[in-house]
């Protein structure tokens, strides 16, 4: 944790002292009393926290607040709903790269069950989005939804401005590193482990979406979409 997330601005604060945050200063941290550490606003500042007081019930913090950091990339993720583990992976590792959305929809091969995990009916997916932009040093997280089908998803997007692209490893005519001329906005999207439908491919097309492929080896979803942002986030000049 390489920064420390409230919710709020506030100038002062008291945490239980079971909370995440005040076990992370005390016990990996080891700040005492007086000492300063990094911080920062969920979608807000970045600033200085100083630890006033520790006792056995709490840990008394307070603050000095600089400048938010910039936006992330205009970068938005589509991903055929996965598995919880698979999900808790992207969540924390996509946020941690940066993206401004991340959409897990229904798709024809996927399984719909994965929606009723505690992953989603509990809110534990915005832990994994924090975890990865602390990580980062950032407090901007991106959007996330969750459930909605891949078409109407698709058919909410722009219709110009944005570069759209769908990872495929069967019809995809060429790889994603030779695309060129990419837009500043640009949408991925990644199959379910089954793949896409016929069906599928065929919306994308539909839709103005390059089928693109990341090379002849078979990727597990959390991997293949590291590596796609990657080499989206190089040639948008981000990395």
């Amino acid at each position: 944790m390489n920064l420390i997330l409230f919710e709020r601005a506030d100038s002062t604060l008291s945490l239980p002292r079971s909370d995440r945050r005040a076990l992370h200063l005390i016990d990996v941290l080891r700040r005492k009393v007086g000492d300063t550490f990094d911080v920062g606003v969920v979608n807000g500042p970045r600033g200085k926290g100083t630890l006033e007081n520790v006792n056995s019930e709490s840990v008394s913090v307070t603050f000095s607040w600089g400048a938010i950091p910039p936006p992330c990339d205009d970068v938005t993720l589509i991903i055929g709903l996965p598995r919880p583990q698979t999900a808790r992976a992207i969540l924390r590792d996509v946020a941690s790269l940066g993206v401004a959305a991340i959409h897990f929809v229904t798709t024809e091969k996927g399984d719909p069950n994965y929606g009723s995990s505690t992953l989603w009916q509990s809110g534990e997916w915005r832990r994994h989005l924090l975890t990865g932009v602390e990580q980062a040093f950032c407090t901007r997280l991106p959007a996330v939804t969750f459930g909605e089908s891949l078409a109407s998803l698709v058919a909410a997007l722009p219709s110009s401005g944005t570069t759209k692209i769908a990872l495929d490893n069967y019809e995809s005519p060429s790889a994603l590193t030779q695309l060129s001329d990419f837009e500043p906005a640009v949408a991925l999207a990644f199959g379910p482990e089954r793949g896409w439908s016929a069906a599928e491919r065929d919306l994308f097309r539909a839709q103005n979406f390059t089928l693109a492929h990341l090379g002849t080896r078979v990727l597990r979803t959390e991997t293949a979409c590291i590596a796609a942002l990657t080499l989206v986030k190089a040639k948008l000049g981000s990395l």
